[in-house]
């Protein structure tokens, strides 16, 4: 009988679940998730929001609509958009209304969809010291993109470079003033 209720013990232990331990993340990897998870952190704590899951997740719908680039993806991927084809915007809010540290959620993001991690700020372009000419039209066009611009019948890069010229004290005031001392 002891044997038998041994084996019982053996065979209850067996089919625990041990948890599995979420992988640390390397420095510089999840950055989209991490800077903007923290700045909407620190946003939900200055705005005063009950810290609920229900309203961090209407407060991240909202925050998410006024979002550009990487971090309109990074919303696309956690279905805080209106044309995200998954949600998961619940691994974010229900953790962020326990004060979850984000680079915590961030990691258990990475293992729902790996692709958040992927996603790295674009390196920022010094315009105060970069020369414009030796840049791609690519680039050009991505600067004028930031600053919600667009150059309409330029069809040389010499176009672009008058356009980002004419519009840098609007947009890049510090940047325009150092390149006129040059």
């Amino acid at each position: 009988m002891l044997c038998v209720s041994g084996l019982a013990v053996a065979l209850a232990l067996a089919l625990v679940p041990v948890p599995v331990p979420v992988e640390a993340l390397r420095d510089g990897e999840c950055d989209v998730c991490v800077t903007f998870l923290g700045k909407f952190y620190q946003s939900l704590q200055d705005n005063n929001v009950m810290f609920t899951s229900a309203a961090i997740e209407k407060a991240l719908l909202k925050s998410c609509k006024d979002t550009k680039g990487k971090e309109n993806r990074f919303c696309y991927y956690i279905g805080a958009t209106t044309d995200a084809a998954t949600k998961i915007i619940n691994e974010v809010s229900k953790p962020l209304s326990f004060h979850v540290p984000v680079v915590k959620i961030c990691e258990k993001l990475k293992k729902k969809d790996s692709q958040i991690c992927e996603l790295k700020y674009d390196k920022q372009l010094d315009l105060s010291t970069v020369d414009l000419k030796k840049l791609k039209v690519k680039d050009l066009k991505k600067v004028l993109e930031e600053w919600g611009e667009s150059c309409k019948g330029c069809a040389e890069k010499s176009d672009f470079i008058r356009k980002i010229t004419e519009l840098m004290p609007k947009y890049a005031p510090a940047a325009a003033k150092a390149r006129t001392e040059l």
